[in-house]
């Protein structure tokens, strides 16, 4: 019964969205950041850490409902954290990140892109790109554990 009733919240949730037209499109997703964060889980561990609700909103459009199947969420066997080298100064968690943490993920690559905003570019088994999220604005916490959650390398050991 607790069942039937949450799969019916979930399917009114879904039925609100587009009939408000709250979904966003993949490309509006993108421009906002969001196209790893695929599972609404996601966004519901981003607002522990954000606190800005129209960022978590965005989020939630952008995002699908976790299934039972799905115990084991998206990951990825390696990522590049690709990002302009001169704009860096105005990144100070991120040259953190790359100068103090990224030593404790070794399937993780820094390459400096002229003129990339900071971004993620998550990889499959194939050494492929994946997904690509933007962390312009994240904390080196939140780079951290979403690394550990993500990398099959992190999430294992």
């Amino acid at each position: 019964m607790g069942r039937l009733m949450c799969v019916t919240l979930i399917l009114m949730s879904i039925f609100l969205q587009v009939s408000i037209g709250q979904e966003l499109s993949s490309k509006e997703c993108e421009n906002l950041g969001f196209t790893g964060l695929a599972l609404c889980s996601d966004c519901k561990t981003l607002s522990e850490y954000v606190k800005d609700q129209e960022l978590v909103s965005d989020c939630l459009k952008c995002c699908v409902e976790d299934s039972d199947d799905s115990v084991s969420k998206v990951t990825y066997a390696g990522a590049l954290l690709e990002v302009c080298m001169r704009k860096l100064v105005f990144y100070p968690e991120i040259v953190g990140f790359i100068e103090e943490e990224k030593d404790r993920f070794p399937s993780v690559k820094v390459q400096y892109s002229f003129n990339s905003p900071p971004k993620m570019i998550m990889l499959d088994d194939k050494g492929e790109h994946a997904e690509t999220i933007r962390i312009d604005n994240w904390k080196r916490e939140h780079i951290l554990q979403f690394l550990r959650g993500k990398l099959k390398s992190a999430a294992s050991s």
